[in-house]
């Protein structure tokens, strides 16, 4: 208990804590673990929660496999599959959201990157958005190039969305077809062009603490500051079917471990959500403070409506953070 009282000491005096030190608290009571991780989100980031919700504006038929992934064409899944969405109907999901509270909005599509053409169109897209509304926009298109980012950002994108997953050491066993490297790679071809990132992993995908703990310090490297924790949904039909659900207790943990090592960040609970018990209400008391709402990419989520309540009842505000 004095170990952890005195990391959560140096972590609100401005010290960033090494990795031994995290591993050093992943075993504290889990009660004093989360106790703290909460004080130090209070101390970083006050009520704020960045609360975000996405569409699926490309499904299925990628040609990676990734092993968690309904999308994988390695993988026979009932994945509904479909080419961009038109216009339209990103522009009036983008406007549903907005009325209902929502201040950011990703379009998120399936594949290894989109295509100029691809990109072209998204970016017509998105200045349409920008028309009727000010949500802000965040894009999810794969690994895309520094030109491709800047016309992005040029048509309205604040932020770039693209997952770490998990550890360098991990990646080459959920992964084979992209690598590690060119996650990174992608990522700071955005930066460069001025956008933010947001990025994160999966929990559940046969990683150690450790894992979690070498992804979060690449993303602090990086200087990442809106990570999203997926906890695993086993989808039928691919390699991690059969994977075990993680609990309430080791999701609470490892948002917990996350708070620590990033104090500043949005640690946002995304996919997987739907299957704890709580949907995630005591996460956010240990030390997460931001959510994907509404449906994820291809499984039921949590409507909006009963996140604002959470919200509320947690005493939370709904705002844009780590712009």
């Amino acid at each position: 208990m004095l170990r952890l009282e005195e990391i959560k000491n140096k972590i609100l005096a401005g010290t960033l804590i090494s990795k031994d030190e995290a591993l050093a608290i992943c075993e504290a009571p889990l009660h004093e673990l989360c106790t703290a991780a909460n004080a130090i989100r209070e101390h970083f980031c006050g009520n704020t929660f960045d609360i975000c919700t996405i569409i699926n504006g490309k499904s299925g038929k990628c040609f990676e496999n990734c092993k968690y992934c309904a999308q994988s064409s390695f993988y026979q899944t009932a994945t509904e599959e479909y080419t961009l969405l038109g216009t339209d109907v990103i522009v009036e999901r983008a406007k549903y959201n907005q009325d209902r509270g929502v201040l950011r909005y990703s379009i998120v599509t399936s594949g290894k990157r989109l295509s100029d053409t691809e990109v072209d169109q998204m970016c017509d897209s998105i200045r349409a958005i920008r028309k009727i509304s000010n949500i802000a926009i965040c894009a999810s298109f794969g690994l895309l190039d520094e030109t491709q980012f800047a016309k992005l950002k040029a048509a309205g994108v604040a932020r770039i969305h693209n997952n770490l997953e998990t550890s360098r050491r991990n990646f080459p066993n959920v992964c084979t077809t992209h690598t590690y490297d060119d996650k990174v790679a992608a990522i700071c071809a955005a930066q460069r062009v001025g956008l933010n990132v947001c990025s994160g992993g999966i929990m559940g995908i046969g990683e150690t603490m450790e894992d979690r703990i070498d992804m979060a310090l690449n993303l602090r490297e990086l200087a990442v500051r809106s990570i999203p924790v997926n906890m695993l949904n086993p989808i039928p039909g691919t390699p991690y079917e059969n994977n075990r659900l993680l609990t309430n207790e080791e999701m609470c943990r490892i948002v917990a471990v996350f708070r620590f090592l990033i104090p500043n960040a949005s640690i946002r609970l995304a996919g997987g959500r739907g299957l704890l018990s709580d949907k995630g209400r005591q996460c956010f008391l240990s030390g997460a403070n931001a959510a994907i709402s509404g449906d994820m990419l291809t499984t039921a989520g949590i409507t909006i409506e009963q996140d604002m309540k959470m919200l509320d009842e947690l005493g939370y505000k709904a705002v844009l953070w780590n712009e």
